[in-house]
């Protein structure tokens, strides 16, 4: 069985990706597997620079096959903020809870028209030759008053998808990852990754 390591820190997301790719035959490896795992600043100026530092730094530890990604919402009538910021929009040490609070205060005075945006993620896979790879998912939707939902993490509770009438914490995990923007990115890129991990 093919070895790649999820180059993040993150509990949440790297429990999202397992649950997308369990079906892959990939012994996945995460943070968990290694006593010096790297600690990796975001200090990219783009989502796909961000994927592109934290998998990279994983490969020059390791020399093995891995994958990372960078998500930002994007809310139009912020211009799309908070975008890179999205993890640390309430500060470097804010919860998710400080995010959405903050997310609200910056659309108060925005109707629901305005209140279009979108989830973006961008995945950095490199091979074992150090190539890198990329790949991008989007999920449209729209920023409403107040939390709905117990489900999923971030931003889930406050994005709604309008054509479901549910946010995203409203969906049952398998459901989200059916339809969610890293999983639209992760099926973009799993066909390379297959191809590079059998060659």
């Amino acid at each position: 069985m093919s070895t790649l390591i999820i180059a993040t820190n993150n509990r949440d997301k790297l429990k999202e990706i397992k649950q997308i790719l369990k079906d892959s035959r990939i012994n996945i490896l995460s943070a968990a597997d290694f006593k010096d795992f790297p600690n990796v600043d975001e200090t990219g100026d783009t989502l796909k620079a961000n994927a592109l530092l934290k998998a990279q730094a994983v490969w020059d530890r390791y020399h093995l096959p891995c994958m990372a990604d960078d998500t930002g919402l994007e809310v139009d009538c912020l211009d799309g903020e908070p975008g890179i910021y999205s993890s640390r929009y309430a500060g470097e040490d804010a919860t998710y809870a400080d995010n959405c609070r903050k997310l609200l205060s910056m659309i108060a005075i925005e109707p629901p028209e305005n209140r279009s945006a979108r989830f973006r993620t961008v995945v950095a896979f490199i091979d074992s030759e150090g190539t890198a790879h990329f790949a991008e998912g989007v999920v449209e939707g729209v920023i409403i008053d107040e939390k709905r939902g117990e489900n999923g993490f971030g931003y889930d509770p406050l994005f709604l998808l309008p054509e479901l009438d549910k946010t995203m914490a409203e969906l049952p995990s398998a459901e989200k990852n059916k339809i969610s923007h890293r999983h639209n990115a992760l099926i973009r890129i799993m066909p390379v990754i297959k191809a590079k991990l059998a060659s």
